[in-house]
């Protein structure tokens, strides 16, 4: 079925862009200047719905929030290129195999858990139940 579909669509399409081209020629042909204003009309309400249409995308706070997340990744990645340069270069340095392991071990930042007093050591009543 949708062999049949693309069969018909596709005459059909092009049949409406030639009418859409003689319609041009024609407006062009009978009245030049209304044409050109027609056009300049039709560009100057397609820029105003432009212009609006970015004004409220601008002002969506989920944009703002992705280009913040987008900033912060930049920011994050030329400061992990930085420290990765350093890296390798202090490990081409020296060269010896005790720097290449200190250089993989990476500090670890504290855990911050709280540990939260529960009821593990008492029994339950299985009999009550």
């Amino acid at each position: 079925m949708a062999f049949l579909k693309n069969r018909i669509s596709v005459p059909l399409v092009g049949s409406i862009i030639v009418l859409g081209i003689i319609g041009i020629i024609s407006a062009f042909t009978g009245n030049p200047i209304g044409f050109l204003k027609n056009i300049a009309v039709f560009a100057m309400v397609g820029l105003a719905f432009y212009f609006v249409f970015r004004l409220i995308r601008r002002s969506n706070p989920k944009n703002k929030e992705q280009q913040a997340f987008i900033k912060a990744a930049k920011k994050s990645k030329k400061r992990l290129q930085t420290k990765g340069g350093e890296q390798t270069a202090k490990s081409t340095s020296f060269g010896s195999l005790t720097t290449l392991k200190k250089s993989k071990t990476k500090k670890k930042s504290p855990v911050h858990l709280t540990v939260i007093d529960g009821k593990k050591g008492k029994k339950k009543n299985r009999a009550s139940l």
